[in-house]
């Protein structure tokens, strides 16, 4: 049997080799931000980005630097929240009492302003956090089509408010009424799509906003600053920058965030929630930890169960909250599962994220790898091992998938979420096991289930659809489409997001009422056809 040769020193470049095509064209040092619709220069603390790509030097691998960005204040966050909550006007500002109409076109003029910084955006992601330049590209798409999907959605949903509804002798125009102020923070995995999945729908329903980017991927929205300037009314979007564990407090402290959408940690999210001096006010959206399992049966078809594992596990090198993180297999199948999966694996090309096909690359955080290592030492000491050809094998930003078998209750890779590339695996005789675990579990975003035998899949699908929010059958875990709901049990999340949800979950229902009576009719009648509301209107947005 042919041993694989592991030369991981040899996928990293010197500087003049990277294809200019990938190459960024310079540094970028980004020195100003955006807040109460100005473009403010900035000239105080800055922090350094460098990318998880390295470069080889002559003194050996070095991460490469990629430029800088502000690292703003209380004093600056603080002034962009007065901006947004002005803005806001308790509800009576430009923008909250906008047409829905007039927000759309806004948030369209925004998207065309997007599209045409396409190219540097993409090279932003790939170089920020790692992600293969087409799956850069695949998620620019997929924002664009999810801001599109948006907006024909609050189409939809404006055209089934434009009617009067009669009942019990009232008349009430029902729509949806924005929350106020809204603190936005994305996650560094997705850091455009995520984060754009919870800013555009808060926004077009006309919240006003404070942004921070992710830690990782602060960049790639720089390029964006000016279409946010000159499409939306002066303090509607206002970006924070910092160190988060600084800023963020005294914004929640203030008590003047109306809505906290979070993608991130469960204890994060905890911790700023009770920082809020009217908690009874505050709605949070947020996507947080996941440890999804895959429970592969006796009756599995294990060509595809290794197949969907692999995607499942390793997409992204692991490092999405909808990854399969934990795998169930019956002890029976576990050998040849465990020998088609080291193959499959084996066959994944690794190398820089511009390379064609490439599957594994550098992961973006620093003590990832160390980390990693960690988990894999303890796995050992409690008896498990590591049984690919040189899994765990890494060097400087670069971590080769480990699958690791059998994994126990003892280990951190049984209940920590990894988040990178190490796929456990644990022996199962009885299907109580996997559904105990399950149970037990603090997470609760999805499941994956393996199986041909219809009574078995039905067995475990009546217990886990009340432990998680999907149940994938023979198919890993994943968000889309984006018009199914996405969200999560126990600590894994807060509210719903699909392209319908998140509408819903940054507004509120509001009526105008009033009783049935000639007088009032006319009353209707008469503002309606003055066009003197925005909201109470019957005008229809094709």
């Amino acid at each position: 049997m042919l041993t694989m040769q592991l030369d991981l020193e040899s996928i990293f470049y010197a500087d003049e080799d990277i294809p200019a095509a990938y190459a960024l064209d310079e540094q970028i040092d980004q020195r100003e931000f955006l807040s109460n619709g100005e473009m403010l220069p900035w000239t105080g603390e800055t922090s350094d980005v460098f990318s998880p790509i390295c470069v080889k030097t002559k003194d050996g691998l070095q991460r490469k630097r990629i430029g800088s960005y502000p690292v703003c204040t209380e004093k600056q966050s603080m002034e962009a929240l007065e901006a947004a909550v002005q803005a806001y006007n308790s509800g009576r500002g430009e923008w909250p009492t906008m047409s829905v109409a007039d927000r759309i076109a806004c948030v369209e003029r925004f998207t065309q302003q997007m599209i045409d910084k396409k190219e540097i955006v993409v090279k932003l992601i790939m170089w920020e956090i790692g992600k293969s330049y087409m799956d850069s590209v695949k998620e620019f798409d997929r924002t664009v089509e999810y801001i599109y999907a948006t907006i024909d959605a609050l189409k939809d949903v404006d055209r089934d408010s434009s009617r009067f509804q009669i009942e019990q002798g009232i008349i009430a125009q029902i729509r949806r009424s924005p929350l106020g102020v809204v603190l936005c923070m994305g996650p560094f995995n997705y850091p455009l799509n995520e984060t754009f999945t919870t800013l555009i729908p808060a926004l077009i329903m006309g919240n006003t906003l404070l942004f921070k980017p992710p830690k990782h991927g602060t960049l790639l929205h720089y390029p964006l600053l000016e279409a946010f300037r000159t499409s939306f009314p002066k303090g509607v979007v206002n970006t924070i920058y910092g160190r988060g564990n600084k800023i963020v407090p005294q914004l929640m402290q203030s008590g003047k965030i109306n809505v906290l959408t979070l993608i991130g940690s469960s204890r994060v999210a905890d911790e700023l929630k009770k920082l809020h001096p009217r908690v009874n006010r505050l709605r949070a959206i947020l996507g947080l930890d996941a440890k999804n399992a895959a429970i592969i049966t006796k009756d599995a078809d294990l060509d595809l169960a290794v197949s969907e594992t692999v995607l499942g596990a390793l997409s992204f090198n692991g490092q999405r909250c909808t990854a399969l993180k934990i795998i169930y297999v019956h002890r029976s199948m576990a050998p040849e599962f465990l020998k088609r999966l080291s193959t499959a694996v084996g066959k994944l090309k690794y190398g820089m994220p511009w390379e064609k096909d490439v599957a594994l690359t550098p992961l973006p955080e620093v003590n990832k790898p160390a980390y990693l290592t960690e988990c894999l030492e303890d796995a050992r000491k409690h008896g498990a091992k590591v049984v690919n050809e040189h899994g765990g094998e890494m060097l400087e930003s670069f971590f080769y998938p480990a699958i690791v078998y059998p994994v126990n209750a003892q280990m951190k890779l049984y209940r920590e979420e990894q988040f990178g590339p190490v796929i456990p695996v644990v022996p199962f005789d009885d299907l109580e096991e996997p559904i105990e675990y399950l149970i037990e579990s603090s997470h609760g975003q999805q499941v994956s289930i393996f199986s041909n035998n219809a009574a078995v899949i039905s067995s475990l699908i009546d217990p886990l659809v009340n432990q998680v929010s999907r149940v994938n059958v023979n198919s890993q875990c994943q968000r889309g489409p984006d018009t199914f709901p996405f969200t999560g049990r126990k600590d894994s999340a807060e509210g719903t997001l699909s392209v319908v949800d998140a509408l819903r979950s940054f507004s509120i229902r509001s009526l105008v009422a009033t009783k049935n009576t000639d007088k009032n009719k006319k009353l209707l009648n008469e503002i309606v056809g003055d066009n003197s509301s925005n909201f109470l209107s019957t005008k229809y947005i094709f």
